[in-house]
């Protein structure tokens, strides 16, 4: 299906912390017919993640920290178990995670794995994750992790099979976590 796309008008709502912009533009289809919308966009950049998993002793190392959002929409106290992930700034997708792995973890990583880049909310944020994988072990520990200044991060080494359990009873509901589990045990790199 082929489109063609007229933006009308292109203005910024916000620019605060990330861009948000509220965007008209006419849709084009291909039988001629033209829609009008008019939607907002939220610009906060790309990011990556990544999942640290340990064949051997099979446990996996995720981060539990405050996030306001989740707190906005419902969830009790805010607190989210994830991946370790971060915002790409000026980095490639790779040497972020690397520094976002040792920031929040505390390990250093070797070698890792891309798995995909996924658009995780497309109906309204332009952001692409970066999905990665990479094993880890005790001798990778540089610090004891819990992110920078202003960030207060729980690092959490999990059996990976506790992880799943905690996926399948909704304590572990964050969508980058979710999929790199589900990954893992699908590609049959753990147990």
């Amino acid at each position: 299906m082929s489109f063609k796309i007229d933006v009308i008008k292109d203005k910024i709502l916000s620019d605060n912390y990330f861009i948000l912009r509220n965007i008209t533009y006419d849709l084009t289809q291909k039988n001629g017919d033209v829609i009008r919308h008019k939607r907002e966009v939220y610009d906060r950049g790309n990011g990556a993640t990544i999942l640290l998993y340990n064949p051997r002793k099979q446990t996996v190392v995720l981060v539990r920290q405050f996030r306001i959002a989740t707190w906005v929409n419902g969830n009790e106290n805010g607190m989210l178990i994830e991946t370790c992930a971060g915002l790409l700034d000026d980095d490639e997708p790779e040497a972020c995670i690397r520094k976002e792995a040792i920031e929040e973890t505390g390990y250093q990583v070797g070698e890792v794995r891309k798995v995909f880049e996924l658009y995780m909310s497309p109906g309204g944020v332009t952001e692409i994750v970066y999905f990665f994988i990479a094993e880890y072990d005790d001798s990778l520990r540089a610090n004891a992790g819990g992110g920078v200044e202003d960030e207060a991060i729980e690092v959490l080494e999990l059996p990976f099979a506790e992880a799943l359990a905690m996926m399948k009873r909704g304590e572990i509901c964050d969508g980058k976590a979710v999929i790199l589990l589900q990954y893992l045990q699908n590609a049959g790199l753990m147990d």
